[in-house]
């Protein structure tokens, strides 16, 4: 069955654009003009994706999307974010929120599909089986359920920032650089978004009540990528 998306976006032509882009993909896209009316049709139907505008009557792309991470039937589903503004700011609100992902207007119809099927590829494709259960210092992963905990209490992560810390943890014993990472995690051949794995990592820090300059978990290996070192003594 073709992957149904719901994208939300107030402006009419790009509305049209990003259904009629998405649909020549072979994805079934249903499209609403306000965040309310996709959040009410998801009590009875789930998408596997939803496009958020941030800037939209009524509730803000920002809001739906925290109301979906809050909701346990919309928790897991993958979110990217389109936006008009282009500040690190935005970015991280988006991501604090929640989402997956994000892309800047104007974008490519190519990009967008690109990012679409990124997120859409639940899972990540590595050399490794990956275990159902992977404990590494204080935290403990169930990857059957994609329960995450810290010391027995659990952390909120969103879609990306799972399996970016799965994949650091998984590969511990070596450094993962910014091109791997990339492109395993987000389906990237190119570096013109980095600035997403950055925001991320980010993140996932704050969550981990990390620390960049004095990392407890994911050290920071300048110019080259990161490394999860949770396993060491503090």
């Amino acid at each position: 069955m073709d992957k149904n998306i719901f994208v939300i976006e107030d402006d009419d032509n790009i509305r049209e654009l990003v259904t009629m882009a998405l649909s020549s993909f072979s994805y079934q896209v249903t499209s609403f003009d306000q965040a309310e009316q996709a959040l009410f049709q998801m009590e009875s139907q789930l998408p596997d994706l939803v496009i958020f505008d941030i800037m939209l009557p009524g509730i803000s792309g920002l809001e739906a999307t925290s109301l979906m991470r809050n909701n346990p039937r919309t928790a897991q589903v993958p979110i990217l974010l389109l936006t008009a503004k282009n500040t690190e700011m935005d970015t991280v609100a988006g991501l604090d929120q929640g989402a997956d992902d994000y892309m800047s207007k104007p974008f490519s119809v190519m990009e967008l599909a690109a990012r679409v099927r990124a997120l859409l590829r639940r899972t990540v494709h590595l050399d490794d089986p990956r275990p159902a259960q992977v404990d590494a210092g204080d935290l403990q992963i169930n990857d059957s359920t994609r329960d995450v905990t810290q010391g027995g209490k659990p952390l909120g992560l969103t879609f990306k920032e799972y399996e970016l810390l799965y994949l650091l943890i998984q590969h511990r014993t070596r450094i993962l650089s910014r091109e791997e990472l990339l492109s395993t995690i987000w389906g990237y051949d190119f570096m013109g978004e980095s600035r997403t794995l950055d925001i991320h990592i980010r993140t996932l820090r704050k969550k981990l009540g990390d620390d960049a300059e004095t990392p407890r978990y994911i050290k920071t290996i300048r110019n080259v990528g990161y490394r999860f070192i949770g396993d060491a003594s503090p």
